[in-house]
């Protein structure tokens, strides 16, 4: 089984350059650790920690229409639907909460364990 890395997109709303062009279909990948970490670092992220998801999807996102250089500014001037679109697809594809089937070792009943999210 081949891991997947890389997740399409297509935005509610779009991005609209400075052109006027809009931008819509797009592409995620998973993120790595340094992806969820190196942000913590960010001044902005430290004044406002609503900034976190800024910060972190202009790391993940590869491609937004023909923008390959999606940056902060890139994420910031997102229309609201889309910002939201995109954290839930972040989330969805980064999920870290794990069902695994767990026996009883008393009656050998199989039943399957949820493990939270990491801090909680």
């Amino acid at each position: 089984m081949e891991l997947k890395t890389e997740y399409e997109f297509t935005l509610p709303v779009g991005y609209v350059d400075k052109d006027g062009n809009v931008h819509r279909e797009g592409v995620m990948r998973l993120a790595n650790a340094k992806d969820e970490i190196v942000p913590l670092n960010d001044l902005r992220v430290q004044r406002n920690r609503a900034y976190l998801i800024i910060v972190l999807l202009s790391r993940v996102i590869k491609r937004v229409g023909t923008i390959s250089d999606v940056n902060t500014g890139v994420i910031e001037n997102l229309f609201a639907a889309d910002l939201r679109y995109l954290e839930e697809m972040y989330n969805r594809i980064n999920e870290d909460e794990a069902t695994i089937s767990v026996t009883c070792p008393s009656c050998g009943h199989v039943f399957e364990k949820e493990f939270g999210r990491l801090g909680e």
